[in-house]
């Protein structure tokens, strides 16, 4: 893939609006601004031609590195010169009131040692790369406009001289030890404005201090310390502020497999995906994303009326979402199709009352629900009792026909189940007998037509036998007892046939799925495969499994979606939430566990 970065060489920054992805050559190659799913500014991250970057770097020969500010989304990455000087670039998004209601990029250019050669060319363009861009120069820096709204204020400290040349703004200058530059690039805005009136420094130490103090919230104190705050930071930036949405990852069609179809946009919030990071938010102490999520929640519901839950939507909670292909941009390393928007949004996912239902439940074991919360949850749990017979797509999003999915079933029966529980633990007003009526109904369904006594394990589906990594979340929601033969006959067929490489990373099946072309073991089953033998009694291997994926993370303790298991390449869209929700999940119950067996105890 000549001219494109690995994935797994790329940091995020954001302002819980919106995210940058910017490589460890210090090119900002992916950011969509104001929001999430807004078209992109800079795309090369899809187009290394038409895509707009901006990049700041020596211009000499030099190696780098990257890493985060401790305690912080602040991205520092450091050139070192094949002759020996240093050069050090400092990233970072403003948060709240520093943000000034508009989204900035904040670049500090720092001499470290040695006279460097730097160079800085700003290249943006609007609307996924399809508007061309021009330069107005201005006192403090440039102005940046593009199409018919499109602007962006860049300012800069005193003394680059810029040079504009077809669709770029290029700048040269040296920078000796202590010397510091600042750029500064804000979204429509239409002032350019001094780099003092910025006061960036102090803006800069505003946003770290507003980072720690988040992160300080973080009850976890366990072995995996700093894996689980680089996780938690992680999904943090993934949050969409004004509608406590969370997004899947902040980018679209970075391949599952190179040169594959199975490109997709995930810069939306599922409600499986946020249920997932919510469960894990909320066990370390963030309660706050919880309550901004319940509002989101709410609003989605009362759009659903009588129809299923749309298993996506729009950060803003909007549910109108086409799929659409740009066929201008040639994609990651020339994988095609690069898409906007999802087409999975119109399918049934039995699946999603179950996570929903779970999630809220843990929430609300120690308080009672609202009003409103509860007339929302009373109406999902109704509408399961009497739909759940009905065939769906599953939680993998399939493109081929409905099915009667088994991990989808027992999700069903997870919603019921803690509808159930909810409703006689607040003596809530609710059919519990109509619900514990159906939920065992699912149970009956699942344990004759979900079992396969030749394989000796649950199946993907009632009419084939075909594995799923997704049945390791059974005795994760507790259908079964952990030490059911059922339950640990399955485990074993997943990890045998399910797994690859020495790492054990596990693949989500193996069955035809309507798309063409491979994929990646799937980071989130990896991590359920751990919580699996930790939940049966093997914490020693648990153990030694999850610090091995956690040495699969890029330098930057960051995880795609997906892992080739023969090279190691990250695969699919970036950072997941998914991935490091499942991360959380697994360090909280080897902790758990631990203390549990060194107590004399078994839970």
């Amino acid at each position: 893939m000549t001219g494109y970065l690995p994935i797994a060489g790329y940091g995020v920054i954001g302002d819980l609006h919106t995210a940058a992805l910017i490589g460890r050559n210090g090119s900002i190659d992916w950011w969509c601004v104001p929001r999430f799913d807004s078209p992109s500014v800079f795309a090369a991250l899809l187009d290394n031609r038409r895509g707009g970057a901006w990049s700041v770097g020596p211009e000499a020969p030099y190696t780098s590195e990257q890493r985060y500010l401790p305690g912080t989304n602040l991205l520092e990455t450091n050139f070192h010169l094949d002759q020996g000087g240093l050069l050090t670039v400092s990233d970072f998004m403003p948060l709240g009131a520093q943000r000034g209601g508009k989204a900035a990029i904040y670049r500090r250019v720092r001499g470290i040692r040695g006279l460097v050669p730097v160079i800085v060319r700003l290249e943006p363009r609007f609307s996924y790369g399809a508007d061309p861009v021009r330069f107005h120069p201005r006192q403090s820096g440039l102005l940046a406009t593009g199409g018919d709204r499109e602007v962006l204020a860049f300012s800069a400290t005193p003394g680059i001289v810029w040079q504009l040349e077809e669709g770029a703004a290029v700048a040269r200058f040296g920078l000796r030890p202590q010397d510091t530059m600042w750029l500064v690039l804000r979204h429509d805005e239409d002032e350019v404005l001094s780099i003092d009136a910025l006061d960036p420094q102090a803006t800069m130490d505003d946003t770290a201090h507003s980072w720690d103090n988040w992160l300080s919230k973080l009850t976890y104190h366990g072995p995996f310390r700093q894996e689980v705050e680089r996780s938690a930071l992680a999904l943090k930036l993934l949050q969409y502020h004004p509608s406590g949405a969370m997004v899947a990852a902040p980018t679209t069609s970075l391949p599952e497999w190179p040169g594959g179809e199975r490109n997709w946009d995930y810069r939306f919030t599922w409600l499986r995906d946020s249920s997932y990071v919510l469960y894990a938010l909320n066990h370390l102490g963030f309660d706050s994303e919880a309550e901004a999520y319940l509002g989101f929640f709410k609003r989605v519901c009362r759009q659903s009326d009588a129809r299923h839950l749309q298993i996506l939507h729009q950060v803003d909670g909007a549910h109108h979402l086409s799929e659409q292909e740009l066929t201008h941009l040639d994609g990651y390393g020339g994988s095609r199709p690069v898409r906007i928007g999802n087409g999975a949004i119109d399918q049934f996912q039995l699946d999603i009352y179950g996570e929903l239902l779970d999630t809220l439940y843990q929430g609300h074991r120690t308080r009672t629900p609202t009003e409103g919360v509860w007339l929302a949850i009373r109406r999902l749990v109704d509408w399961v009792a009497a739909n759940w017979t009905t065939a769906d797509y599953g939680i993998w999003e399939s493109r081929r026909e409905a099915r009667h999915h088994v991990f989808s079933k027992i999700m069903a029966w997870c919603a019921l189940d803690r509808g159930v529980r909810l409703a006689r633990r607040h003596r809530l007003p609710a059919d519990t007998a109509a619900w514990s009526r159906a939920a065992a109904a699912v149970r009956e369904q699942v344990l004759n037509q979900g079992w396969n006594p030749e394989r000796q394990s649950f199946v993907q589906t009632y009419d084939a036998p075909d594995l799923d990594a997704a049945l390791l979340a059974i005795p994760l929601v507790r259908f079964l007892s952990r030490t059911d033969p059922r339950v640990q006959s399955t485990l074993v067929a997943i990890r045998q046939e399910l797994s690859a490489g020495p790492e054990e990373l596990i693949y989500r099946y193996r069955s035809p799925d309507g798309l063409a072309g491979e994929e990646g073991a799937f980071l989130v089953c990896s991590f359920w495969m751990v919580q699996n033998l930790a939940l049966v009694g093997q914490l020693d291997e648990a153990e030694r499994l999850f610090r091995l994926l956690l040495r699969r993370s890029g330098a930057l303790g960051l995880f795609p979606e997906e892992i080739d298991p023969r090279t190691g390449d990250f695969l699919g869209n970036y950072p997941l939430g998914l991935s490091h929700a499942a991360l959380l999940n697994c360090a909280v119950t080897l902790e758990r566990l631990k203390r549990s067996q060194a107590a004399g105890g078994r839970e």
